[in-house]
């Protein structure tokens, strides 16, 4: 580091006392990458956090500017020379980037990259992230030195972000079971109270006819507000369970989902599951658990249904999931006009992002069965 070495060390210095304010994890990852950057002397730099699917959670960049970034138009997946550095703990230096055989091209809008570093950010043997610098900029390539400054960010990092990250997952622990925690209260309590409230406006209305019709009006108007009390008090429930559900696998919530909202509707609701599970990614089956919420929340607010079927069956390669009702049904020809409230529109949105199959079939009197067959590993 020669001359500079002292002015290096002091900023290593300051960056570490920095970070040890730091709670979130961007903020962390923020202030590692503007060093690194300053102190390796590069035109650009990234860092980013893979999400085991094939993407980055987050990724953030420094150098680039707002314009050219939104010109870019879209994250880059982990796979070349980014993903390499995922998978191998070694610091990797290029001289050309686009000459090294892993490289997979970039938008016609990126910047033209030469001289290349790259730095996993390990924690417990562990890449929780990597760095990425380009273009140095009064020389040719980075240096041995580079190399070594930009691996003790690195590790300053590692910590960093792993103390940043479980504090975040502490809160969402926390928040999780809070928002269980209502759900509980408000199915063993609120909603017990508006179900009975519902049934003494049924019997109301009845007792009602043939009185007053100012009378009758207004006992239609509490029936029909107990109605809509319980609908959206379903609908609150089914929001405060999200965040559990993320945490499941597609088997367990639709169990928890089926009970849930069978308890809360008094519905009978028949789950079955057929073939040997499989494992898919996270978001494929959380999207998958999403189609079937939607299909059942369809099934019980606007079917009239008496009894409602869902079957999941794992073949080889293969996820079929049904959701089937006997209730009043609807004509496939204004299906376009009923997407919006049925949400036919959202479980057709989702299927083709999974690049799955999708079927809805209805007629009035007949019941209504959505079909979703998914397609490979996901």
């Amino acid at each position: 580091m020669g001359e500079t070495e002292p002015a290096v060390l002091q900023r290593l210095l300051d960056v570490a006392l920095e970070l040890q304010g730091e709670r979130r994890p961007e903020s962390v990852l923020r202030t590692v990458l503007k060093a690194a950057k300053d102190l390796a002397g590069a035109r650009y730099a990234a860092v980013g956090v893979p999400d085991g699917d094939g993407g980055f959670a987050l990724f953030l960049v420094e150098g680039v500017d707002a314009r050219t970034w939104d010109a870019i138009g879209y994250l880059p997946r982990t796979h070349g020379v980014l993903g390499s550095l995922l998978t191998d703990p070694k610091p990797l230096r290029l001289h050309r980037l686009r000459d090294d055989p892993r490289f997979r091209g970039w938008p016609r809008a990126h910047p033209a990259m030469t001289s290349f570093l790259g730095i996993p950010v390990i924690a417990s043997g562990d890449i929780v992230a990597a760095l990425f610098l380009a273009n140095k900029i009064e020389a040719d390539d980075f240096s041995t030195a580079d190399v070594r400054v930009v691996e003790a960010l690195a590790a300053h990092a590692a910590l960093a972000v792993v103390s940043a990250q479980r504090q975040s997952r502490l809160r969402e622990l926390s928040i999780a079971a809070e928002r269980a925690r209502l759900a509980r209260d408000l199915h063993d309590s609120v909603t017990q109270t508006v179900f009975s409230l519902t049934l003494s406006a049924e019997t109301a209305a009845s007792l009602a006819t043939g009185a007053d019709p100012r009378l009758v009006e207004q006992v239609d108007r509490i029936r029909a507000l107990a109605g809509t009390a319980t609908e959206e008090l379903g609908s609150l429930l089914d929001t405060l369970r999200l965040a559990e559900d993320r945490r499941d696998d597609l088997a367990t919530l639709l169990r928890r989902r089926v009970e849930l909202l069978g308890r809360v509707h008094d519905v009978p609701i028949d789950l079955r599951i057929r073939g040997a599970q499989q494992t898919r990614s996270a978001a494929t089956e959380y999207e998958v658990g999403r189609i079937a919420t939607e299909a059942l929340s369809n099934a019980l607010k606007h079917a009239n249904a008496g009894r409602i079927a869902v079957t999941l069956t794992y073949t080889e390669g293969k996820l079929r999931l049904t959701v089937a009702d006997d209730g009043d049904g609807f004509d496939p020809a204004i299906t376009a006009r009923q997407s919006r409230r049925m949400g036919l529109s959202s479980m057709a949105e989702r299927a083709a992002a999974l690049g799955a199959d999708l079927h809805v079939e209805s007629s009035p009197g007949t019941g209504t069965t959505v079909s979703l067959e998914v397609l490979g590993d996901c």
